[in-house]
């Protein structure tokens, strides 16, 4: 049965720009500007010389009077730098302006520039050694320049990309510029829950460089990339290479897997551009939510050196004994106990403030009995998924979706949460349904493949995902069956939910239904080809005083106190566990933390309160 009732008292009518209250989480607090995120921010591809840039750098904010709808990379490269007195304001790297951390708490406008600077460290380089420099990501078109010259372009705001610096170098004395453009939602492009016109479902846009810049030595010759798939069920470890070829007489590379210390399986192969070996690791330990053991993985081609880690894992959906479709891990059926993450911070936004703070909520999801965490309509930090894996929570990753202009709150939010029928009226290949849905725009579709692809190559080598959701609600939705062919060819070894939420193609391996105003129901429709997972549920609301960014409390169903939300909460996930004998999968829970005007998370926003266990 549909609760109207809560549905429309949940909805709000319009949107109000409303004054945020300033919170810091305690890790916010002891920030040290002279320490900021400096831990290794790639460890499935670390080296061991390298540099983290983070912590103040200089910016100028410049009015460039450019459309949103231009083209960002041509904006960028084409802007002039500004004169050195007007980089007149400090900003903490990788906090985006907006964010408090930052220092500046600006809203970038979208005919705006950011232009960063600093000094740029350069060790010495010895014989044919290069200078490589990281952005693990920049919101959403960059020119990066050393020494006034251009050393590239890049457009995305969540995807890592570098830039080989060595050739534009100065004996001494060099500097490092970053120009950005962020046009946020009048640009059309992917870009999740954040929004300029903030409010309600959207959170405050951010923009800039947010997550970790940082430089690295390596040989002429080197490694330029791996991917990783550890079997479980036969103990075969594939990796896949990207090589630099020139200048090194070592024309092989070779795979150590190390566990405890200990040599236990040897490969080699031909270096070229692109190659693979495949190893058989005998008895090989089995990673798990229970026991995530992981093997160290040293890689060595000529001179360059690369250490990285694998976990034996599989997952698949498939008929269980009774016929019904599963999720099967390493072999066995895998009920899926899931928890919505934002990964949304009051004082750093997007970008946690330290690496505690990802260590924090993923324990305090665990303790609270959960085994899977769903990273939602975001590209984390990747040591996000290092501790993931190394703390064995599983993760159920989104892509970024987007929408233009033409996207609206009736066809992605009231129509469906009113009329489930109208679910199966949307054919998302359609050149009207593509437009009613924010996907009209062929540059938006264009954008979204390149961003898919990316983050399934960025991601694909972690254990700890299991699964890939290709849209969210109808967000930017266009050519379902096409897009899971073009992840399929990518990975083909994890589950894809194509559509969470509404509008259901009937391609991908999970039903992914969102349920917030219903009675909770297994819908018996194609359960023997499909796992069907409740893949986002409850929202229940309660406001901490203190530690809400809002004074009102805004969620789908509101409670006085925490005694009440605990208890309403723990009978919402008992009602949704008694559905696994009768078919269900997994269930994911809304959600994590509260953040801006929903106060619906296990953790208050600032995480000084959790009102699961009630400590503060």
């Amino acid at each position: 049965m549909l609760h109207l009732k809560k549905l429309l008292a949940a909805k709000p009518k319009e949107r109000i720009e409303v004054h945020l209250h300033s919170l810091l989480t305690p890790w916010g607090e002891e920030l040290d500007l002279e320490h900021v995120l400096e831990e290794h921010p790639t460890p499935q591809f670390a080296r061991s010389d390298y540099q983290v840039l983070n912590g103040p750098w200089r910016c100028a904010f410049v009015d460039n009077g450019h459309d949103p709808s231009e083209d960002m990379e041509h904006v960028v490269r084409s802007a002039l730098c500004p004169e050195d007195q007007e980089f007149s304001q400090d900003i903490v790297v990788p906090f985006s302006p907006e964010a408090p951390l930052s220092g500046i708490g600006y809203r970038l406008q979208p005919s705006e520039l950011i232009w960063y600077k600093r000094d740029l460290p350069v060790p010495k380089l010895e014989d044919d050694a290069r200078l490589l420099i990281h952005f693990q990501a920049v919101d959403y078109a960059c020119a990066v320049y050393v020494n006034g010259e251009l050393c590239g372009t890049h457009a995305g705001g969540y995807l890592p990309f570098s830039f080989d610096v060595t050739d534009l170098l100065r004996a001494e004395g060099n500097e490092l510029v970053v120009c950005v453009a962020d046009p946020s939602e009048f640009g059309g492009q992917p870009r999740g829950k954040q929004r300029f016109d903030r409010g309600d479902i959207w959170y405050t846009a951010q923009s800039g460089i947010w997550q970790t810049v940082w430089t690295e030595v390596v040989p002429a010759a080197h490694l330029e990339a791996l991917s990783v798939e550890a079997d479980a069920l036969t103990g075969i470890l594939s990796v896949g290479f990207q090589v630099k070829l020139g200048g090194t007489e070592e024309g092989q590379i070779i795979l150590e897997v190390i566990d405890q210390g200990s040599v236990v399986a040897t490969a080699r192969c031909d270096a070229e551009t692109t190659c693979a070996l495949a190893v058989h690791v005998p008895d090989a330990h089995v990673w798990s939510p229970a026991d995530p053991h992981l093997y160290t993985l040293r890689v060595r081609f000529g001179k360059d050196e690369v250490e990285s880690y694998c976990g034996f894992r599989t997952v698949e959906v498939r008929e269980d004994s009774a016929g019904c479709a599963r999720i099967f891990l390493n072999g066995d059926p895998f009920f899926v106990r899931g928890v919505l993450d934002q990964g949304y911070w009051p004082d750093g936004l997007l970008t946690a403030p330290s690496d505690e703070a990802l260590v924090f909520d993923i324990q305090a999801m665990q303790n609270a009995g959960f085994n899977l965490l769903r990273k939602h309509i975001k590209v984390e930090n990747a040591r996000w998924y290092y501790h993931c894996d190394r703390l064995g929570m599983l993760v159920w990753q989104d892509m970024v979706s987007g929408g233009d202009a033409t996207l609206n709150s009736w066809d992605f939010s009231y129509k469906p949460s009113l009329f489930k029928f109208s679910w199966r009226l949307m054919r998302d290949t359609t050149v009207r349904n593509r437009e009613r849905l924010g996907a009209g725009d062929e540059s938006y579709r264009r954008e979204w493949k390149k961003t898919c692809a990316g983050t399934v190559r960025t991601l694909v080598s972690h254990p700890c995902i299991i699964a890939w959701t290709l849209f969210n609600e109808g967000w930017g939705q266009f050519d379902s069956a096409a897009a899971l062919d073009a992840v399929r060819a990518i990975d083909p070894t994890r589950p894809v939910c194509v559509a969470s939420g509404w509008y259901d193609q009937g391609v991908g391996d999970i039903r992914g239904v969102h349920n917030y105003f219903r009675d909770l129901a297994v819908w018996k429709v194609g359960l023997r080809r499909r796992a069907f997972v409740v893949t986002e549920f409850g929202g229940f609301a309660h406001r901490v005083a203190g530690h809400s960014a809002r004074d009102d409390a805004y969620g789908y169903e509101v409670f006085d106190t925490i005694e009440e939300w605990k208890l309403r909460t723990s009978a919402l996930l008992s009602e949704v566990d008694s559905l696994e004998p009768h078919g269900l999968a997994g269930f994911v829970l809304t959600q994590v933390s509260d953040i801006e005007e929903e106060v619906n998370g296990i953790l208050t926003y600032d995480r000084k309160v959790n009102k699961w266990d009630g400590r503060q």
